[in-house]
């Protein structure tokens, strides 16, 4: 028989919990949190992809510090709703910032950033020096 620890749960907090990660996250059917991250590395690159759908190139901050890569973005929407007998405005404000700390390898000179189809895509160029196969087998003595 295997013994599982009996949490107790408080059911109001619970739905506190349920109201704002269901409700009130989800302004407008949009939900911002920080964009999934895909890290791919090539022979003579990295890419990193960030999912970020529904946005344009310009709300995009890329920067660059101390070895470190910063994406930010900050995004403000406003929806205006009139009828016979009433208004409804609603706003909304979103950001995220992710950081990244890039290896001695990489050519910060040569970094390039495209968005295209709700991906922006980061392709980060090695040294040339990095490029080479470095891998060697060792054998093992007595």
């Amino acid at each position: 028989m295997t013994l599982i620890k009996w949490q107790h749960r408080n059911p109001l907090t619970d739905m506190v919990n349920n109201l704002f990660d269901n409700e009130l996250g989800d302004f407008f059917g949009k939900r911002f949190s920080d964009p999934a991250a895909n890290i791919i590395e090539n022979n003579d690159s990295f890419e990193l992809a960030l999912a970020a759908p529904g946005m344009h190139k310009d709300d995009f901050s890329i920067n660059l510090e101390n070895n470190i890569l910063t994406v930010c973005s900050e995004m403000e929407d406003e929806k205006r709703e009139e009828g016979k007998n009433y208004t409804r405005k609603e706003f909304y404000y979103g950001s995220f910032s992710r950081s990244f700390t890039l290896p001695k390898t990489i050519d910060l000179e040569k970094i390039r950033a495209d968005y295209e189809n709700g991906i922006l895509k980061i392709t980060l160029p090695k040294k040339e020096e990095a490029k080479l196969d470095t891998r060697k087998e060792i054998k093992i003595g007595q």
